[in-house]
């Protein structure tokens, strides 16, 4: 099945055709009309340079009238093996079709609400019929059942026309055409986008990514350059300080030997504040006492760190050089 984007927004026209692999383009003066275009001409030649299939409205009351029209456009520089001339179904419509597939241009006959509409347009030459399938269903219609007797009717008879799925709203949508076995699906863009998503999807991604980063990264790699320290004279306060300002929820004691003698955890501010009430913020890291830290060399991988994490129930390490503090590491750091 071919994917066509359905737009006249120049912008996001750009931004769908860098995937690469969108066969073409259908726009309707209604896009251009709400995308407040003013120079209809100078938007399709500038489309024309862009994507690979332009597909543009022919209007006219006559068959003669749309094949002028058809022809003017054409001169304005387009490529007429690049450009499909789309045409609302009518008796006049489907004689105008038969007009430009005598003179070699490429027809898309739209606007079918009917299979007999269908028949016409495959029987005049029409290289797309096109039904719609949005505005069929806002009407209470089978709109699924239409186009799957289209497809049927070119297998049958053997016509040369593609069947269009076009009026696409939601992602549906897509994998109805897919079952039915249209040639060719025309998708807004803000639909088009959806059509890879999937939060199972996403969700193994993410832990891939995560398991990969555990397995190739460094605990180095991942500190943020803050390395939150208090000494043994320094206050509580100090180190609720030294914590706000990190971000962690830990600083680092240092001892008077200048080596690593514990951590300070939010956890055992709570714990003091509850033991000692209002005087606790003013104690010393010297009055305290310190279980031996829990530490981890920057040299390690990330995988080492997550089996801390989770063998001790915390949420933070001390990341160390040697001997030397360098920083720490959060549990959402392995994220």
């Amino acid at each position: 099945m071919e994917l066509y984007l359905d737009s006249a927004d120049l912008e996001e026209i750009k931004e769908a055709f860098g995937l690469g692999f969108i066969k073409g383009l259908t726009t309707t003066p209604t896009f251009m009309h709400r995308h407040g275009v003013t120079d209809i001409d100078g938007l399709i030649v500038e489309l024309s340079k862009i994507v690979p299939i332009l597909q543009i409205e022919a209007l006219g009351d006559t068959a003669e009238e749309i094949l002028a029209e058809a022809e003017r456009q054409l001169a304005l520089g387009l490529d007429i093996d690049k450009t499909v001339f789309k045409i609302p179904v009518s008796l006049e419509g489907v004689k105008a079709c038969k007009l430009l597939k005598d003179k070699g241009f490429k027809v898309n006959v739209h606007l079918v609400y009917t299979l007999q509409q269908a028949y016409m347009a495959m029987e005049a030459g029409a290289d797309y019929v096109c039904p719609l399938v949005g505005r069929l269903q806002d009407q209470g219609t089978d709109a699924l059942d239409l186009v799957a007797q289209c497809v049927d009717a070119v297998e049958t008879y053997g016509y040369d026309s593609k069947i269009m799925f076009s009026s696409v709203r939601y992602p549906e949508h897509i994998r109805n055409a897919i079952n039915i076995g249209v040639h060719v699906c025309t998708v807004p863009w803000k639909v088009m986008k959806q059509l890879t998503s999937n939060h199972f999807t996403e969700v193994g991604i993410s832990q891939f990514v995560e398991h990969t980063k555990l397995m190739t990264v460094k605990v180095k790699d991942v500190l943020s350059g803050k390395n939150p320290t208090v000494t043994m004279g320094d206050s509580v306060t100090d180190a609720l300080v030294k914590m706000t300002a990190s971000g962690f929820g830990c600083v680092a004691v240092m001892g008077n030997d200048g080596k690593l003698a514990g951590t300070f955890t939010d956890g055992d501010l709570r714990r003091l504040v509850e033991a000692d009430g209002e005087g606790a913020i003013s104690k010393k890291m010297s009055d305290l006492s310190f279980n031996s830290p829990i530490t981890i060399q920057g040299d390690v991988l990330l995988h080492d760190a997550s089996l801390l994490f989770h063998e001790k129930g915390i949420d933070n390490l001390i990341v160390l050089n040697g001997d030397e503090v360098v920083g720490q590491i959060d549990i959402q750091d392995l994220k």
